[in-house]
């Protein structure tokens, strides 16, 4: 894969990219659910990545030359992410969520909760005082939503847990890349089994995705680890096991924020005595709940 004109410009590179992930037959559900919603930004955020451009000011450099050399090498990197499907933020071992940067790598799966956009936007804080102290941050993955907490609830200590020590071992680069290691505790744990409670909040994003799902992911979401992903045949196998045992492990005024993506359906149906509160976020209504300890208990 080579660019066809010795003269571009970095705007002009990034549409040509675009184009080839296009005809590569890549879309926004095949591949691009990790970061970027379609194929222009998905081009800019890998040719500015490989020019070591910031990703956030195209507009102030889109008219720069680009030699033959660097225009190589964007090429080659777009050839690997064509070739290979994997996601961009594999390629780049960076990924970003409300604006703040995280590693990743094949370890752990790319950080998209919506329970992101809940914290930023101060929707739990009525559920929270200033009696919240301790939080846990539930599979925390490469501890983004552990690290987003921590940043915007200054008072609290976090734990953050993980069945997977691969996955742990990257939540730690980005603990100590944002210098929050005294107030984030990393922890290995089969769900709540290692975990010490009692917690004031507990924010949950688990393996939810029901079998069939599985079976149709595109490669993108394939090369991301199933044990962060799969949910037995109804996507529920993960949050029965917390449900036994969670009101233990939470305060009286504890709530529990738990992301399901698109499995609404089969949350009703597997716990019917459930009323729980359902967040609005950016993909629709039905994705991230609400329960308390009472609820849960």
């Amino acid at each position: 894969m080579k660019p066809t004109s010795p003269d571009l410009t970095i705007l002009e590179l990034i549409e040509q990219m675009a184009d080839r992930l296009e005809a590569a037959g890549l879309s926004f559900f095949d591949g691009f659910g990790h970061g970027t919603t379609n194929a222009f930004d998905e081009a800019a955020w890998l040719v500015l990545w490989q020019l070591g451009l910031p990703l956030d000011e195209l507009d102030l450099v889109e008219n720069q030359p680009v030699s033959a050399a660097d225009q190589a090498k964007v090429a080659d990197l777009l050839a690997r992410r064509i070739q290979t499907r994997q996601p961009a933020a594999y390629l780049t071992h960076e990924a970003w969520l409300l604006g703040v940067p995280f590693y990743v790598d094949e370890r752990v799966i790319i950080p998209r909760s919506f329970i992101a956009e809940l914290i930023d936007e101060g929707s739990i804080d009525p559920w929270l005082s200033d009696k919240t102290q301790r939080v846990l941050d539930l599979c925390t993955g490469n501890g983004s939503l552990a690290i987003l907490a921590a940043m915007t609830y200054p008072d609290v200590v976090v734990d953050a847990a993980d069945i997977s020590a691969d996955a742990l071992a990257v939540a730690r680069i980005n603990v100590e890349r944002h210098k929050l290691a005294e107030r984030i505790t990393l922890i290995e744990s089969d769900g709540l089994t290692a975990c010490p409670g009692n917690y004031d909040l507990i924010l949950c994003n688990p393996p939810y995705v029901n079998a069939a799902s599985m079976a149709a992911l595109p490669a993108e979401f394939r090369a991301e680890p199933a044990l962060a992903l799969a949910g037995g045949d109804d996507g529920m196998d993960f949050i029965r096991a917390l449900f036994q045992t969670i009101a233990a492990q939470m305060n009286e005024n504890g709530v529990l924020v738990l992301e399901i993506g698109h499995e609404r359906t089969h949350f009703e149906r597997a716990f019917p005595h459930l009323t729980p509160l359902w967040f609005d976020t950016s993909a629709g209504s039905d994705l991230v709940l609400l329960l308390t300890r009472q609820q849960l208990a």
